[in-house]
């Protein structure tokens, strides 16, 4: 069975390793900032906080807003997908200002993992299937 791939247009590959380039950057690396609603929550609840989307918005501002030289040191962040929607207090967008910081924002395209038919104790990941769909 033959397989054929296309490799992307030169513009998009000279992209694609900026991007990575950029991420892998000597002294920096990433944040994983994308805790589910649950994650999140059991994360609030320890500090007696409830969790609502508001509350969820408002410490994932505190990270993102916090010295502005923290894009020396960070080079991404993966983000939720609720994070993706949510503004700072000024009406600006988390993935704008993570931008003016220097750090590229991702975002977390799997759904989690889930147990491995077939298997002692192992997962796999699930979502990546329906990716292009959502």
């Amino acid at each position: 069975m033959t397989t054929y791939f296309n490799y992307p247009p030169p513009e998009l590959q000279d992209e694609l390793r900026r991007i990575a380039n950029a991420i892998v950057a000597p002294g920096k690396g990433i944040l994983a900032a994308d805790e589910s609603v649950a994650t999140m929550g059991k994360r609030l609840q320890d500090i007696g906080v409830e969790n609502t989307e508001e509350n969820r918005r408002l410490y994932r501002q505190l990270l993102f807003s916090t010295d502005p030289k923290v894009g020396e040191n960070i080079s991404g962040v993966i983000l939720f997908h609720e994070t993706l929607y949510q503004k700072a207090d000024d009406g600006t967008p988390f993935v704008e200002l993570l931008k003016k910081r220097g750090i590229i924002p991702g975002i977390k395209v799997d759904k989690g993992v889930v147990p491995l038919f077939g298997s002692e104790d192992e997962c796999t990941t699930q979502g990546l299937d329906d990716l292009a769909q959502r």
